[in-house]
């Protein structure tokens, strides 16, 4: 009897156990966001759907005008909070997340000691202008000029490229580069420090690493690196030209690592269990790739507190004498993807700006009140609150309004503020079309300023190009590192599975307008020369 019940509980068995499907792991990415005002971390699920997610506010501290800081120690604990909240909202253990990505605003940093872990100072953000009189001391100086005029030199002989780059170089406050002098310089023994290898340097991303993985981790990622100003994306290592010249110990930098890949674990201490890192990207490289741009000619443009274009320029980087940025956009295992970027800070506090004088009571009234009216009646707007960027790259422009008549109302000053916002995206376009050279493709937006119907309507029609709003348009910037997470620990197997996640939300087409536009234009292309040199140099 044992034989038989033995042999027939096997013939039972067998074919249940053939027939049996392995039941798919669940598997879950957490993003890390630090924009400029906000922390958010959110879970995504493999459908790339939020299940949970949690924000803190940033505080920015202000000592004196001109200088805007973070504290580095109370931006980790609000990382670690929304952290395990999104965890705890979204209905799971820390158990079931499978990677977390971080991505963060770029060139915002702070100086550590490398014995004690003690901090030299808060964070000092990208829109800090302390060292303002360093850059333009730095960008008259001879010392610049004939590094300029050696490169262009060098180039005309060796057509490289990262000669016709640094033919045109010049310090800009947004870099890390003079406001890192300019601490050296300032702050009691650092320079000594410093120069004995005790100093370590790190932007939001290499803070948060260094935190979470309790010092055992001191790198960042290739894109953040390539933005700071410090950093050659040509020779794909830190710049000991620009370092040498201007006197920053090498032994500072953190380790470069690829974008997507391990970059280590969170502490057990920290939230119960360790959580693989597997991404770190900057932001406005983040969002490119949650777009899916990943073809040469492919287009991002984020319009949030500024307005970012980025180009995806394929294996190689873009040398720009119009103030395009060559940034490296992510390197996964031996691949890397260049961008070229071009930038306008004032896009968010134009409409804000405007919300403050009363113009609108709420942004959703915007669209309404804007197409009240047929035209701007002839007044133009141009916003230049802090200069303008490039193609201008003006840092004593000012912002104006201009040809206000009787009959102005304020439906025509507010339809002559959003239009400056798709023309400035105008000038970027043409910007990357007539330098890149490169055929481009459709346009895809992101940011909370592209819920504006007419602007983004204005864009399709002033550049003849289909503008596609993407349905994750305000976290985009988070399902880009999501994304490149879960690329390195199987969560997603391709980028072509990707690109099946990314959805579009409404594609804008070009309609016939811009022979009435093209003249209104111009006429603003006159007023943003008239704002141009307005300001004094500093004494």
């Amino acid at each position: 009897m044992e034989d038989v019940h033995g042999a027939d509980s096997g013939a039972a068995n067998a074919p249940k156990e053939e027939n049996k499907e392995p039941v798919p792991k669940k598997m879950y990415v957490i993003s890390v966001d630090v924009g400029t005002t906000s922390v958010r971390s959110h879970v995504y699920t493999q459908q790339g759907t939020i299940k949970g997610t949690s924000s803190r506010k940033i505080e920015i501290i202000s000592p004196k005008p001109g200088m805007t800081e973070m504290d580095p120690e109370k931006l980790y604990t609000h990382v670690v909070d929304c952290v395990k909240e999104s965890i705890q909202a979204s209905g799971l253990a820390v158990e079931d997340i499978t990677c977390m990505g971080i991505t963060t605003q770029r060139n915002t940093f702070t100086l550590w000691d490398r014995e004690t872990g003690k901090l030299y100072h808060n964070f000092l953000t990208w829109q800090d202008l302390r060292a303002r009189n360093y850059v333009k001391e730095w960008n008259d100086s001879y010392t610049l000029k004939a590094l300029n005029s050696g490169s262009k030199f060098l180039h005309m002989f060796t057509r490289k490229k990262r000669y016709l780059a640094a033919s045109v170089l010049k310090f800009m406050s947004a870099q890390v580069t003079l406001r890192l002098i300019w601490l050296l310089d300032n702050v009691n023994q650092l320079r000594q420090r410093a120069c004995d290898g005790l100093v370590m340097f790190g932007c939001i991303e290499t803070w948060l690493l260094w935190k979470l993985t309790k010092g055992k981790v001191h790198a960042t990622d290739y894109s953040c690196a390539s933005g700071t100003g410090l950093f050659d994306p040509f020779q794909i290592e830190w710049s000991t030209i620009v370092c040498n010249l201007v006197n920053i110990p090498m032994s500072i930098f953190p380790e470069v690592k690829a974008t997507s890949g391990f970059f280590g674990s969170t502490d057990l201490s920290i939230f119960g269990t360790e959580i693989p890192i597997t991404a770190v990207a900057g932001d406005q490289t983040a969002a490119m790739f949650g777009q899916c741009c990943f073809d040469v000619g492919d287009i991002k443009c984020t319009m949030g507190t500024g307005t970012f274009i980025d180009v995806n320029t394929g294996s190689k980087p873009h040398a720009s004498v119009a103030g395009l940025y060559p940034l490296i956009g992510w390197k996964i295992g031996d691949e890397i993807t260049y961008v070229a970027e071009g930038r306008s800070n004032d896009t968010g506090i134009t409409i804000e700006w405007g919300k403050s004088l009363g113009l609108f009571e709420d942004v959703n009234d915007i669209d309404q009140l804007v197409q009240s009216v047929p035209d701007s009646d002839g007044v133009y707007f141009i916003s230049a609150f802090s200069g303008l960027q490039a193609p201008i790259n003006d840092d004593r422009a000012t912002s104006l309004i201009i040809g206000m008549q009787p009959t102005t109302t304020k439906a025509h000053i507010v339809r002559a503020l959003m239009e400056s916002i798709a023309f400035r995206f105008k000038l970027l376009y043409e910007t990357v079309l007539m330098e890149t050279k490169l055929p481009l493709s459709h346009i895809r937006v992101d940011g909370g300023v592209t819920n504006n119907e007419f602007v983004v309507q204005l864009m399709a029609d002033i550049t003849n190009q289909s503008v596609d709003r993407a349905k994750q348009t305000g976290d985009m910037t988070s399902l880009g590192v999501a994304f490149l997470a879960g690329l390195a620990t199987g969560v997603w197997k391709d980028k072509e599975e990707l690109k099946k996640i990314r959805k579009s939300e409404k594609v804008f087409n070009p309609n016939p307008t811009w022979p009435k536009y093209k003249q209104i234009f111009h006429q603003w292309e006159r007023a943003l020369a008239r704002s141009r040199q307005w300001y004094k140099e500093d004494s």
